[in-house]
């Protein structure tokens, strides 16, 4: 088997997570969080569309972490995203969260709003 090491230049990827928190370049953050290659912190979770909406232009797909377990995300958050060209991938947190390390180290132009598990 070869390894290979990942690489994520000037980006920060999500290095852990846990009851409450995400850990994110050495920094921890608690509760609903925001994550882009270029910078993390709080976020407002589901009822706050407006800084995802901001990044328009600048990311393609949103990896929307829903917490421990996956749940649809609500249709009006969606739909708000998806008219702004945001695509929004559904998924658990733990799920979100192995997904855009790994699109990251791709170089992909995404985003991760996440709740806690």
């Amino acid at each position: 088997m070869q390894l290979t090491e990942i690489t994520y230049a000037e980006a920060q990827p999500v290095e852990g997570y846990g009851p409450g928190f995400f850990r994110i370049g050495g920094t921890v953050l608690h509760g609903p969080c925001l994550i882009t290659p270029w910078a993390a912190g709080g976020w407002g979770g589901l009822a706050d569309a407006d800084p995802i909406l901001a990044l328009a232009g600048r990311i393609d797909v949103l990896f929307l972490g829903m917490g421990a377990e996956i749940a649809h995300a609500p249709l009006p958050f969606r739909s708000t995203l998806e008219a702004a060209d945001i695509g929004v991938e559904v998924m658990s947190s733990p799920a979100a969260c192995r997904t855009y390390n790994v699109l990251l180290s791709e170089g992909r132009r995404i985003a991760l709003a996440v709740l806690p598990v």
